[in-house]
């Protein structure tokens, strides 16, 4: 089963891998990636974009980061709960693959990344590419980028996510607030499926945060939101099953994350 597992996540990964070569032969890199890293984390549910990926129930997360040479790479499991939107995956692994490099003050990066599926009925992996350009200034790190995935069956055609967002910590404290809005558009060639990743069409999100971290520990909760409608439309429910509208309004997120 484990060599199945990462014979998929190879075949799905290839085609982000393309993706990010392209984007990563921009520029050369121009400082050196950081040191491994690691984390555990539990929250009360997964949320990607405004959208819940665990049914709206409680989730658990492991990553890790490592260093290859002018890139670093990284892997993240999260339990998805069953989840509706993903057709009925336990867990969803996602793979990246990225690099930066600076540009005066700013911080440009890309990534190819890969979302793989445990547990679907049917094929729900699928790939994107990201590109990003931070900024710090004092106390503020703000951070503007698009992600796109292709056109691809398991999402019923293409999607692309403009965000902003910004943290800045608290003077005097071990408080950091949060915030990001976010896009989600793109082409629609299956309906059914394109309704996994933007229920009712393109739509915007909206996240405001506080964190509190002490040494390895970090705390967190956030108010998230969507401007996608929660009930059926007109009364006649989702025009599909991947909808899941009801695990798509405002909500508080709490979550606690561990470092190592």
């Amino acid at each position: 089963m484990i060599g199945g597992m990462i014979g998929i996540m190879s075949r799905r990964l290839q085609l982000a891998g393309a993706i990010g070569a392209v984007t990563c032969g921009l520029a050369a890199p121009a400082f050196a990636q950081s040191g491994r890293s690691a984390t555990l984390e539990v929250m009360s549910e997964e949320e990607r974009r405004g959208l819940s990926w665990s049914e709206g129930r409680a989730a658990l997360g492991a990553d890790v980061r490592v260093p290859v040479g002018r890139f670093d790479a990284s892997a993240r499991v999260v339990t998805t709960r069953d989840s509706v939107r993903h057709d009925g995956a336990d867990a969803v692994v996602d793979l990246v693959v990225g690099t930066g490099w600076d540009l005066g003050a700013i911080q440009l990066r890309t990534d190819a990344i890969g979302h793989v599926f445990a547990g679907s009925r049917t094929k729900a992996d699928y790939v994107e590419a990201g590109v990003s350009a931070s900024y710090g200034y004092g106390p503020l790190y703000a951070t503007l980028g698009v992600i796109g995935a292709p056109s691809q069956r398991a999402i019923g055609g293409s999607n692309v996510y403009l965000y902003a967002n910004a943290n800045a910590g608290i003077p005097g404290t071990p408080l950091t607030v949060l915030a990001e809005l976010g896009h989600s558009s793109g082409s629609v060639r299956d309906t059914f499926r394109a309704e996994r990743l933007r229920p009712g069409g393109s739509y915007s999100n909206w996240r405001l945060g506080l964190e509190h971290r002490r040494d390895r520990l970090t705390v967190g909760v956030d108010y998230i939101g969507t401007d996608i409608s929660g009930t059926d439309i007109a009364g006649t429910g989702d025009a599909s099953r991947f909808a899941d509208r009801r695990n798509a309004t405002d909500r508080l997120i709490g979550r606690l994350q561990v470092s190592f």
